[in-house]
Order: C-alpha cells, then structure tokens, then sequence
C-alpha cells in the first residue's frame, strides 16, 4: 500500500463514528420511515414531519443520497428511498438492533478505550455510569444497557440455534450442563431441539438470573425438564454431566481465564462427556476482509464489556482444549453465504470429548 493510499484509508476510520451516526439519526428521526410512506417529499416537509429544521434534515440525507440509501430529485427537491426500499422489513429491523446496541453500549465508551486497555478494567463503564465490573453486571441496573444488549442477544440467540443445535449430538437422556446459560432460553432451545427420554437440561449462572430462568422455563412449558443452578464458573463448576454447553462465553476472556473454565469443565464431565462450544472466531489469515470480527470484537470486550477477552483463531481454540485434556471430534465455521451480509460475528462449533 501506498502512502497515499494508506492515508485514504486513515481517512476512511476518520469518518466512521460521524457517518454511523448520521445514518443512525436519519432512521431514529422517523426519516426512512416517512419516505417508504411518502417518497417524494422535500426537506421541508420532511422536516414538518418529523419535528426537525429543514436545514438539519437536508444536511442529514446527504450521506444518504451520497450512499445510494435515498434518492434526490433536482427538479422537485424531493427525496425517495432508493437502495433501502429493496431491503425486507425484517433484515432492516436487525441491522438496526446491531446499530443501536452500538451506539448505547459501545459509542460511547469506546472514548475510553485507551484507558480500559492500560488499566484492564471498564473505564468508560464507571466514567457513564459509576458502575465496576462488567457489562454484564450493569445491564441488571441500567435500562438503556439492558434493553439495547439484550435485545440483540435475544435476536442473536434465536437465529443461530438451531444450527448450532442442528451440529452437535447430545446421547438421549443425557444431563446437560448450559454454562452462562443467562435466563434459559439456550437450554429451552436445547431441550426442544434433542428432547428425548430422561434428557435433563441445566442453567449455571450467577444466582440473580434464577427467577427469571425458572420464569422462562415455566412459561415455555419445559420447567420439568430444565432446572437452574446459581454459581460462578471460577468458584467451581457443578460436575457429573455427560455434556456441557458453552455459548456466547469463552470469546469474553483472555487465556488464562479460558484455561480456568475449560479445566473446571473437564472435572464437570464424567469421563467421555462431550463439551460443545460456539464461539465467534478470527480467520486463519488475519487479513481476510470477508471476516469483520477482528473489526469489531477486540474494541468491544476490552472497551465495552469485559475489559478483557476478544475471539481467536478456530485453530486456537483446538490447542487450547487439547491442553485442557480434550480430544477434539468435531469443527465447523458457518460458511459466509448462510450469514446475512449486515451480520457481524462469524461463529464456528467446536465438540470435544473429555479423555480418560
């Protein structure tokens, strides 16, 4: 790469966080929604419409027309959706769940990423918030975090289920162990998904999520076959299980806290007990510019959630496990045609068996 090119590439970063939020606004302002209504409307009757300046409105669509979203008529001074009209209600709705969790989890503090990487700790979490510790503690007292967050988990969740579950094999009658399984709804799918005689399906989370994880089975109808264990995966792990899942975690932590819960799920298996794991993962060349994890994910845990932690390469995660005393049986990545285009992790499954 050029110097010259290197620096157009500086500037494309440059304009990142004003054109996010640029397009964000267009969208919160009801702007997209007017003109699918109405196509055709100026910027004074847009502005009319939705409570704003015409003048904020016009200046506002530009990088929509400049993008191809809207289309402007010189003659009329009329605005149209152009691209996004082509777009389904449905993956629209999803790519905004992504960019409002962005913008209320992420943007801002992600002002504080230096600092939460020199002191390994959430800086812009206590600076907006006063809260210590993670994430994932702060969403229990902060609305907007928990809303944003858990709307995109649940939506994450549901879609990528069942072809995690529709990889892996749990033996009928198994007792299955759903590590930070938060309030049920992975063991719910589990269980729906591999239902068989005797099978049994347990939550191991923090104790505050137990009422809303009974709440969940109850109404779901599977509260004879899913139950809840409250607990911390570095204080001990509940153990005598022929399979453990682990979701949307292992990602979250450095190597020596991976290590700490891959041995603590060793001695949680009976000996050739399956632990399956989903785990969003970089690319094998780490210059692969159809994979935005390496994008996204690092910022976000160290800045945003942990304080630590970030995916890795599938091929590391094998070691890691075969370190741990695991024999690895079984490794997919999700092919990038079966992930839609505005969706950022790609995942992959990892099965292993506990060796004797």
């Amino acid at each position: 790469m050029t110097p010259e090119a290197t620096l157009a590439r500086l500037r494309e970063y440059m304009v990142g966080p004003s054109r996010f939020m640029n397009l964000l606004s267009c969208f919160e302002l009801g702007l997209v929604d007017t003109l699918r209504e109405n196509p055709g409307m100026t910027a004074a009757k847009l502005g009319d419409a939705v409570g704003a300046k015409p003048d904020a409105v016009e200046q506002l669509l530009h990088l929509l027309v400049k993008e191809g979203f809207v289309a402007y008529d010189e003659g009329s001074g009329g605005y149209s959706l152009a691209a996004l009209a082509g777009v389904a209600k449905a993956d629209l709705q999803r790519a905004l769940t992504y960019m409002n969790m962005i913008k209320v989890v992420a943007l801002r503090q992600l002002f504080y990423l230096t600092d939460s990487v020199r002191t390994g700790t959430l800086v812009g979490l206590r600076e907006l918030y006063g809260a210590e510790g993670t994430l994932y503690g702060a969403v229990a007292e902060h609305r907007d975090l928990r809303e944003a967050w858990a709307t995109l988990m649940d939506t994450v969740t549901a879609r990528i289920d069942p072809w995690f579950f529709g990889n892996i094999d749990i033996p009928s009658g198994a007792q299955v162990l759903d590590l930070a399984g938060n309030t049920g709804l992975g063991a719910i799918h589990a269980y729906r998904s591999k239902a068989s005689p005797g099978l049994r399906v347990t939550t191991f989370d923090l104790p505050e999520k137990e009422d809303d994880c009974l709440r969940n089975f109850r109404d779901h109808g599977v509260a004879e076959h899913c139950s809840f264990i409250g607990g911390d995966v570095f204080e001990g792990i509940p153990e005598g299980f022929d399979v453990v899942l682990i979701k949307h975690f292992l990602d979250m932590f450095d190597r020596d806290d991976v290590f700490a819960i891959l041995e603590g799920v060793n001695r949680s298996l009976k000996v050739g007990g399956q632990v399956h794991i989903m785990v969003p993962v970089y690319p094998e060349n780490i210059a692969d510019t159809d994979n935005y994890n390496v994008d996204f994910f690092p910022a976000f845990f160290i800045g945003c959630t942990m304080g630590q932690g970030g995916p890795q390469k599938l091929s590391t995660y094998q070691r890691w496990l075969e370190e741990c005393g695991f024999t690895v049986t079984k490794t997919i990545t999700k092919a990038s045609a079966e992930i839609p285009p505005d969706v950022i992790p790609v995942q992959a499954i990892l099965c292993a068996t506990k060796t004797a």
